[in-house]
């Protein structure tokens, strides 16, 4: 039986230290230079040379970035609840279903997220300009959703195919019918699969930049990570604008990792043992 010695101990700490700091750092830099009061001059030190909250009132008033963040949070929303609903289904297909080619259906969803999205920008404009879904936030979110597919179906169909058959089929032996049995029975036991991939599909729709650029033309339409680009010039940046603008971008990524943290969690962690 091992035991843990003064010195194991005090490792473990020194490293757990080291870990939070280096975690922990870069969001210190970001929030103490949105505060600072001369962020162009601090050069490399520590503490903020005094505490202004001009920056954060420049972003939010004066060069309107809330309409930024509401562009996004309904595009975001949006590619986690199609991602899901879509997602959910198509497991369920491939979980539950035999047909022909189903192994090599597998094998080609899970091939898609080995595309770099560089090599799609061209492909995508011209098939959204076709279809008349440029400058769409319909057109933008639909992008987000094939980006967000191929990890969500690979990942809900270790949940579905962990459910045991009997459970359905009690269900359809007690005069459930298949709906029924979808939102009573299978629906909360992979729960904690949906939370693991709204995650990924937020965070994907979120940070995306390209996209957003490319078929984005009317700026009342941009995301938060084209509208940060609005403080950038030729020749320099106002940092306590970016920075201000960045804190105001990681807000929502953070809030919704702490409301679904416990599911997330035991999502990843039946997805690592399940399937």
């Amino acid at each position: 039986m091992n035991r843990r010695t003064p010195a194991t101990a005090a490792a473990r700490a020194i490293g757990v230290v080291v870990l939070l700091a280096l975690t922990l750092f870069p969001f210190y830099w970001m929030l103490s230079t949105a505060v600072d009061t001369s962020p162009l001059s601090r050069g490399a030190s520590l503490l903020p040379s005094g505490l202004t909250l001009e920056h954060f009132e420049h972003v939010l008033v004066d060069a309107g970035f809330l309409r930024y963040v509401r562009v996004s949070l309904v595009v975001a929303l949006g590619t986690v609840v199609l991602s899901g609903a879509v997602a959910l289904l198509a497991a369920v297909a491939v979980a539950r279903f035999r047909f022909r080619l189903r192994t090599q259906v597998l094998v080609m969803v899970l091939m898609v997220q080995m595309v770099p999205l560089e090599a799609l920008v061209i492909p995508l404009f011209l098939q959204a300009r076709t279809l008349g879904m440029l400058n769409s936030l319909l057109g933008l979110t639909i992008v987000y959703l094939g980006f967000s597919l191929a990890f969500a179906i690979w990942n809900l169909r270790g949940f579905v195919a962990a459910v045991p058959r009997e459970l359905e089929e009690a269900a359809y032996m007690d005069g459930a019918s298949w709906w029924r049995m979808f939102r009573s029975i299978l629906l909360p036991l992979v729960a904690p699969g949906l939370v693991a991939t709204s995650v990924f599909s937020f965070i994907t729709a979120w940070n995306e930049f390209i996209f957003a650029l490319t078929f984005m033309q009317d700026g009342s339409k941009y995301t938060v990570g084209v509208g940060l680009r609005t403080f950038f010039t030729q020749n320099t940046a106002d940092w306590g604008s970016v920075m201000a603008a960045s804190t105001i971008i990681a807000l929502p990524v953070v809030l919704f990792f702490v409301l679904v943290q416990r599911n997330l969690a035991k999502g990843i962690t039946a997805g690592a043992v399940k399937g």
